[in-house]
């Protein structure tokens, strides 16, 4: 896996959301069968883990709270995730989610502001705490308003992502290196 987040070296972070970034936002995605990578998506995670950044998905994940799926199948799918990233010598340090929200007909998922419910920062701020993270260094990407909300709230940079290949984008932005 990844260093111990008890290494106190600050490095830079590479926070990803999940649906829309990382996969393709089929809407409420808890399947294997479900799940298709974006293009690039693989690639970049291995190239930053390449380059010794900290790799952090927070993802808005109310399909929990709507009782659509479980945390467990959420979890398996992360799982998989791993299996896959694994295979091109990528890794994700750490997944971050966020099941509550407003309407949840789970009263343990209910709340009225979710505070790690992105535009809310409290995902990546809970990231900060854990992790020896640069925050100066560090970016979000992220494909709605709601995650850029929740990056400038937390201090970090945010990059909007309009789909494609996401390490094209990332080569784009200056983040990596052809």
């Amino acid at each position: 896996m990844s260093d111990s987040p008890l290494d106190s070296h600050p490095r830079p972070a590479l926070f990803l959301d999940r649906d829309g970034v990382l996969n393709e936002d089929r809407g409420y995605v808890s399947r294997w069968e479900d799940f298709a990578w974006i293009p690039g998506a693989r690639e970049a995670v291995a190239a930053f883990n390449a380059a010794g950044w900290i790799v952090v998905v927070v993802t808005n994940q109310s399909g929990v709270g709507r009782g659509y799926y479980t945390e467990d199948d959420m979890h398996a799918l992360h799982g998989r995730m791993g299996e896959e990233l694994a295979a091109v010598g990528g890794h994700i340090d750490a997944f971050y989610f966020a099941p509550h929200h407003p309407e949840s007909p789970i009263e343990h998922y209910r709340h009225p502001d979710p505070p790690d419910r992105k535009p809310n920062p409290g995902m990546i701020l809970r990231a900060l705490a854990d992790w020896p993270i640069d925050r100066e260094r560090s970016v979000l990407v992220g494909d709605k308003p709601s995650d850029m909300e929740a990056a400038a709230r937390a201090g970090i940079r945010g990059l909007l992502f309009g789909g494609g290949d996401l390490k094209r984008f990332l080569i784009d932005e200056a983040l990596l290196l052809a």
